[in-house]
């Protein structure tokens, strides 16, 4: 779950040489007399902001060095101190939003390495290994109310629905999940007097010979199931989230599937989540709505461009 914050890796020390190399081109353009770029950096803004949204459009960290021309280390800071700012910004406007329906969901990815390749030394390191962001979005305005990251588990649940009942107004509402078993007690526990609940369980056929690997589940039935309260069974859905859920691994590079740009520390994960989120919210104009999530939702009244974001 949510543990750690802050990583900045440090500088790698370059070898020794008999003969002083000549410094890359790109660094001409650096000036040290300029203010610091997010407070702690000497690289340009224009430049710190290029990279940036070079990794909100799908880009890896080593892709976006060679098109910038700046270090890779120096890429990995600049995401960590603007996922420490997105965290703050959604931490703080994201709370008392009025919301009717709301779903929720998981998405999968991994740290390092997948659980089932763990050493038995690493058994017990939740750092590492299988990793699941538990997401909650607005039906309607589109607005992603909470986020957590972290094992799938009913600790990680907990958590997740705690910050959820801190991110709404209390007014009645409806939410929808997927048939996880924790998230009866933590909803029963933490939102029961505000809300009406109903799982919403996919059944998927058993996959042909050849498809198990790569191909996407057919889905065999549907099961609805009413938990708690008064459920509409028309409002019982939870397409909104696993389209965000595509959102996100085609905007996010370390959750793309079969390449090797998945994430080597649970920090970087985290701190490209928090970017994601809050430029989704803030800054990106959703095309079914016509103006950003925030926007839609009355936290805001104007679109965010990323420099507003990150200040």
């Amino acid at each position: 779950m949510r543990l750690l914050r802050g990583y900045v890796p440090a500088v790698r020390q370059a070898p020794q040489r008999t003969t002083p190399l000549p410094l890359p081109a790109v660094q001409k353009d650096v000036h040290r007399s300029a203010p610091p770029t997010l407070g702690e950096m000497y690289v340009s803004e224009e430049r710190i902001t290029l990279a940036i949204k070079m990794l909100l459009e799908g880009n890896s960290i080593a892709s976006t060095s060679r098109i910038t021309g700046i270090d890779k280390h120096t890429i990995f800071k600049a995401l960590a101190l603007a996922g420490e700012r997105c965290e703050k910004v959604m931490g703080k406007l994201i709370v008392n939003v009025p919301v009717r329906d709301v779903e929720a969901d998981e998405v999968w990815g991994f740290i390092k390495k997948k659980e089932g390749h763990k050493r038995p030394e690493e058994q017990h390191d939740e750092t590492i290994g299988d990793q699941y962001c538990f997401v909650a979005i607005e039906r309607h305005s589109k607005l992603v109310l909470n986020f957590a990251l972290g094992r799938r588990s009913k600790a990680t649940t907990d958590i997740f629905i705690e910050g959820l009942r801190h991110a709404i107004a209390h007014q009645p509402f409806q939410i929808t999940t997927d048939g996880f078993a924790p998230y009866v007690n933590a909803i029963s526990d933490t939102l029961a007097d505000r809300v009406s609940y109903a799982q919403l369980i996919k059944v998927y056929r058993a996959p042909q010979e050849g498809e198990a690997r790569y191909s996407p589940a057919e889905v065999a039935s549907v099961e609805v199931v009413p938990v708690l309260g008064n459920p509409d069974p028309e409002r019982i859905c939870t397409s909104i989230v696993e389209r965000q859920n595509l959102t996100i691994r085609m905007q996010i590079r370390r959750l793309t599937r079969l390449t090797n740009g998945f994430s080597k520390k649970w920090e970087n994960l985290w701190s490209a989540y928090c970017l994601h989120f809050a430029y989704y919210n803030f800054c990106r104009i959703h095309k079914s709505i016509r103006v950003t999530p925030a926007m839609e939702a009355g936290t805001t009244d104007h679109v965010w461009d990323l420099s507003e974001l990150l200040a």
